[in-house]
């Protein structure tokens, strides 16, 4: 039986707008086990992302418990969750962000130096990550003289460097054009699964959606398994 790597339970997340509360998750129950991938997707402003930040410990839930690996993260003080982020979660945004004065290779050993890795381990893992996205002639060149497909592999050998538990990505092709999105996003998956960690995925791409273990949707503040309902179609999206 495979264990859980991320449990989500009862996640409730409201923001005070003026005299307005707005329910952006209500009552979420949700669990991804190990070496599963999943997709995550909803409109835009439906609380993916808002999902995501709860999930990678950058943002707390009004109410409920994130549970990572059966540790309860709801009441952790700052220090401890930062400890968390680093050793259990990687994370791919839409955009690189990748640090634009160091090369492929620096921006992936950067974040295991920090985690305590020597550098010579740090710069062999680097480079097979950045071998494995076909990025083995790229490993001196800067962000600005790679393309935008180039620039988001290593922004995933990035958020892989560290061995984390679960990946979680927000819309990480979303600014490539559909055939770079495909090539990018089907080295993801390959090498998701060649190292067993758990991924939940944001995505607007229904294609790429298909191609994970399982779907799931945000919708009007719920989170719908698209396993069980009549809501896995493209046209009941919107």
């Amino acid at each position: 039986m495979n264990k859980t790597t991320l449990s989500l339970q009862n996640l409730v997340k409201t923001y005070q707008q003026g005299e307005q509360t707005l329910e952006v998750l209500k009552s979420v129950d949700f669990h991804i086990n190990s070496g599963e991938i999943v997709s995550l997707i909803g409109q835009s402003g439906s609380g993916k992302t808002t999902m995501l930040q709860i999930a990678g410990l950058l943002d707390r839930p009004t109410s409920g418990k994130i549970l990572l690996d059966d540790i309860d993260c709801s009441k952790l003080n700052d220090h401890d969750r930062t400890n968390l982020r680093r050793e259990y979660l990687g994370f791919v945004y839409q955009y690189h962000n990748l640090l634009s004065d160091f090369s492929a290779v620096e921006n992936v050993v950067l974040p295991q130096l920090i985690s305590g890795v020597s550098m010579k381990k740090a710069t062999e893992k680097a480079k097979w990550l950045l071998a494995r996205l076909r990025l083995d002639n790229r490993f001196e060149h800067r962000p600005a003289e790679m393309s935008g497909g180039e620039q988001q592999r290593v922004a995933i050998a990035r958020a892989l460097a560290n061995t984390p538990k679960l990946l979680l990505a927000d819309e990480p092709t979303g600014n490539l054009d559909p055939k770079t999105a495909e090539i990018v996003f089907s080295e993801l998956i390959s090498l998701v699964r060649e190292t067993g960690l758990s991924a939940l995925i944001a995505t607007h791409n229904f294609e790429l959606a298909d191609k994970m273990d399982r779907k799931v949707q945000i919708k009007e503040g719920n989170l719908i398994d698209l396993r069980a309902t009549s809501f896995a179609s493209e046209e009941n999206f919107y």
